[in-house]
């Protein structure tokens, strides 16, 4: 008897019909790779009714929301799934039937456990973390578990006209298909982008190359304080494009870091203090200090905390699809941060890696391992033993 296809990986007749759009776009085996994918969403809030929305309707396999706070009437200006009538009602139970209601198919889990209150392993289980609308703390804290446990991570936030998207996936290969050139490709592409193999195959009287390449990434807490790319600071011109907003946002979560997650408000203290962290911040990333105006620091506290929409609307966009291209592995993932500016309609992407200069790594010294290790008080020790007090 031939060995039957896996039913939790084969795409039934009638799925085919209700995908079939997106699966003439990306094929049926993404599609299979979506549905097998098993996605948290964390907070609740206008980000995550988008990229819930986003998703569900691609047809994931399962999606758990973890969210502990009620509705309140600043929850109806921005989200779509819930309305008074849900007022004082858990978020994510007020917007369950709705999500469900857009694609039964998908399997949807409501988690109203306080998400600081989750040990490290509860992140293993998901093979896609989006956390939305935290503090810089536990951004990084859930990276970190996440990354224990090798799972991709993202973080993202709105802040009214202003939006943010972070992609820590690790180590991602991907395939991408490209008519052959006459040109050798280089194995090392990027930085943090290399080509592992290349394969060939005849399409309509054209050579078309299967490309496998994999990208490697920082951790937020890393990219946080890591420096822009040359390419970014080297001429003037450059500099002055690099959008203000980055320098905002790591100013807001510096803050965040003193003040227990909390936004500033519009004391003079916070408001000297905050200017204080913009300054240093834009300094550190070697940008002209004309860039960083009063006028925008200003609108940018005015937006803090506030959800717009269309904003919403288009952030998730960027971040469903890299989902969706990730779960894929058909398309060359955000790298590392997408900070998007809704007055200027402007989305620009940098990748945030620490970098030693040559003269820095030739200046540490070598680590000499340890052949044997002195014994104390006539004991054998182990190399890697502390000793006792």
């Amino acid at each position: 008897m031939e060995p039957q296809p896996d039913p939790a990986q084969t795409i039934s007749a009638d799925e085919i019909a209700l995908y079939d759009r997106q699966i003439r776009l990306w094929g049926v085996k993404a599609q299979e790779k979506l549905r097998s994918a098993n996605i948290l969403l964390i907070t609740f809030k206008a980000l995550a009714n988008e990229v819930a929305k986003n998703l569900v309707l691609a047809g994931i396999g399962s999606l758990t929301i973890v969210d502990h706070e009620a509705v309140t009437e600043e929850d109806l200006g921005a989200q779509f799934f819930i309305n008074e009538e849900h007022l004082g009602q858990n978020r994510a139970q007020a917007a369950a039937p709705s999500v469900r209601a857009m694609n039964p198919r998908v399997q949807l889990h409501i988690d109203t456990e306080d998400i600081h209150l989750k040990q490290p392993d509860f992140f293993a289980q998901f093979d896609i973390t989006i956390a939305t609308e935290l503090d810089f703390a536990t951004y990084t804290t859930i990276n970190a578990a996440c990354r224990i446990a090798n799972r991709r991570f993202y973080a993202a936030g709105l802040h009214g006209f202003y939006g943010f998207v972070f992609a820590d996936l690790i180590s991602h290969d991907f395939v991408i298909e490209r008519t052959k050139s006459n040109v050798p490709s280089a194995t090392q592409e990027t930085p943090t982008r290399s080509i592992l193999n290349i394969t060939t195959k005849k399409e309509n009287e054209k050579v078309i190359e299967m490309v496998t390449k994999r990208e490697v990434y920082s951790p937020l807490i890393l990219a946080n304080t890591s420096p822009l790319p040359e390419e970014f600071t080297r001429i003037a011109r450059k500099r002055k494009q690099v959008t203000p907003l980055l320098t905002c946002l790591r100013a807001l979560w510096e803050y965040q870091k003193s003040s227990g997650g909390a936004l500033p408000t519009f004391s003079h203290q916070d408001l000297e203090l905050f200017t204080k962290h913009a300054r240093d911040c834009h300094q550190e990333l070697k940008l002209d200090i004309t860039t960083l105006d009063a006028g925008f620091l200003r609108t940018f506290l005015q937006n803090l905390g506030s959800e717009l929409s269309p904003v919403a609307a288009c952030v998730s966009g960027y971040l469903a699809q890299d989902v969706i291209n990730v779960l894929s592995a058909r398309e060359h993932p955000l790298q590392n941060m997408l900070l998007f500016d809704g007055e200027r309609s402007a989305a620009p992407i940098y990748p945030l890696h620490p970098f030693f200069p040559p003269e820095v790594e030739s200046a540490v010294p070598p680590v000499v391992p340890v052949v044997q290790a002195i014994p104390l008080d006539g004991e054998p020790a182990s190399a890697l033993s502390m000793p006792s007090r």
